[in-house]
C-alpha cells in the first residue's frame, strides 16, 4: 500500500495527493479484467493459427507494462507539458498515418498498420488523444485571445485527419474522431446554426459511406437484415451471452472462443458474457461509465477551459470506443472492428489509451491556486 505524508514535497508525493485515485483505481480494475479475459480468450485463437497457446497473453502483458508506465508518467505532467506532448504526438502520428498509405501493410483491404520489428503499429490510435489535446488548446486559445483563429485552424486539422482516415479506409476511426471533435466544439460554444450544419454534414457523410463504400454497405445491410449475408461472428457472440446467463459458465469453461476468430479482440466482451455472466458484464459497463463521468466531473470543477475540453474529448473517445465494441458484439449496431479499451488485445490501442488516460489524470489533478491554461 503506497503511503505518503501530506507534507511530502517530492514529485511522487505531490502526485499522490493531487491525482484522482478513484479514477486511477477504476482504470486499474479495467486493466486487470483485461488480463484475465485475455488469458481466458486468447489461447484457442493462438492455437488455431499455429502459435503457442499463450502467445497473445505474453504479447498483451508485454504491451500492458509500458502502457501503465506511460499512463503514470504522463499523469505527472503539467497542463502546459500535456499541450506540448499532444502537439508533438499529433504531428508525429499524422505523418505516420500518411505513411501507411504508401508503406503500410494491407490487411482486409485497409492500410492502417506500419510493420516494425516485433510490433505492428497503428498510428491512427495515437491521433485520437493527440488531436483531442490540440483541438482543446485551439478552442481555449480562441476564447482567451481575441482574433486568434483557433476554430478555423481546428476545422482545417479536423478535415485533414478525417481525409487521411477515410483514405486508409477507416470509417469507424473517422466517426470516433468526429464525435470527439464535435463534442469539444459544442462545449467551447458552438453556434446553434453551425450545430445544424454539422449535423446535416455528418448525416450526409454516413449516407455517402453507405452508398459508396462496399464494406460499409455490407455491414449495414447485414445489421438490418441478418439473412442478407454472413453474420457468423455476431451469431456466435449472441449465443455466448445466452449460454452465460446471469453468472456465466465459469472462467475457462466457455466455448465461443473455440470458434470466434476475434475472440481475444473485437469480441472479447462475448467471452466475458459467456464465462462470467451478465452481472460481470454490467460491472465492466459500470466501470467504463464511472471513469468517463468521473473525468467529466473533475474537469467541470477545475475551472480551466483547456483542461475541460481536453478531458471531455478523451473521455468521450474512451467511452464511445467501449460502446462501439460492446454494441457490435450485442448486435445493437453494425459490426466495427474496434478494441475494448484496456481489455481487448492490441498493442497500439493499449499504448494510446495509456497515454490518453494519463493526460486525463494529469489534467484533473488538484492544483490549488494554479492559473495555468495550457497556453
Amino acid at each position: 500500500m503506497m503511503a505518503f505524508a501530506r507534507t511530502d514535497q517530492s514529485i511522487v508525493g505531490r502526485w499522490w495527493w493531487t491525482v484522482d485515485r478513484w479514477m486511477l483505481g477504476g482504470l486499474g480494475l479495467l486493466a486487470a479484467i483485461g488480463v484475465v479475459l485475455i488469458v481466458a480468450a486468447s489461447p484457442p485463437v493462438a492455437q488455431r493459427i499455429g502459435l503457442d497457446g499463450f502467445s497473445f497473453v505474453y504479447k498483451h502483458l508485454t504491451m500492458m507494462a509500458p502502457a501503465v508506465l506511460l499512463m503514470l508518467g504522463v499523469s505527472l505532467l503539467s497542463p502546459r507539458q500535456i499541450r506540448r506532448l499532444g502537439t508533438v504526438m499529433f504531428l508525429g502520428s499524422m505523418a505516420l498515418v500518411a505513411a501507411t498509405l504508401v508503406i503500410g501493410m494491407e490487411i482486409k483491404g485497409a492500410r492502417r498498420w506500419i510493420h516494425l520489428p516485433g510490433l505492428s503499429l497503428q498510428p491512427s490510435e495515437f491521433v485520437k488523444p493527440a488531436f483531442a489535446i490540440v483541438s482543446a488548446w485551439l478552442f481555449a486559445r480562441a476564447k482567451s485571445v481575441p482574433g486568434f483563429p483557433g476554430s478555423v485552424i481546428s476545422i482545417a486539422l479536423y478535415l485533414s485527419v478525417v481525409a487521411l482516415l477515410i483514405l486508409q479506409p477507416d470509417l469507424g476511426m473517422a466517426f470516433v474522431v468526429s464525435a470527439v471533435w464535435f463534442a469539444q466544439f459544442f462545449l467551447a460554444g458552438l453556434p446553434i446554426l453551425l450545430v445544424g450544419c454539422l449535423a446535416v454534414a455528418g448525416a450526409a457523410g454516413l449516407f455517402g459511406a453507405y452508398m459508396f463504400l462496399p464494406h460499409v454497405t455490407s455491414r449495414v445491410n447485414r445489421f438490418l437484415d441478418p439473412a442478407s449475408g454472413d453474420n457468423y461472428q455476431v451469431d456466435r457472440s449472441l449465443e455466448a451471452y445466452m449460454n452465460g446467463g446471469l453468472f456465466g459458465t465459469g472462467p475457462g469453461q466457455g466455448t465461443v472462443k473455440l470458434y470466434l476468430p476475434d475472440a481475444h479482440a473485437d469480441f472479447i466482451f462475448a467471452v466475458a458474457g459467456e464465462e462470467m455472466g451478465l452481472l460481470f458484464c454490467l460491472v465492466v459497463v459500470a466501470l467504463f461509465g464511472f471513469v468517463v463521468l468521473r473525468g467529466f466531473q473533475r474537469a467541470f470543477n477545475g475551472g480551466n477551459l483547456f483542461a475541460l475540453l481536453a478531458v471531455a474529448g478523451i473521455c468521450v473517445q474512451f467511452g464511445l470506443q467501449a460502446l462501439i465494441n460492446m454494441g457490435s458484439s450485442l448486435h445493437l449496431i453494425p459490426t466495427k472492428g474496434m478494441t475494448l479499451p484496456l481489455i481487448s488485445y492490441g498493442g497500439s490501442s493499449l499504448l494510446a489509451v495509456g497515454i490518453g488516460m494519463g493526460m486525463v489524470l494529469a489534467l484533473t489533478r488538484t492544483r490549488y491556486g494554479d492559473k495555468e491554461t495550457g497556453a
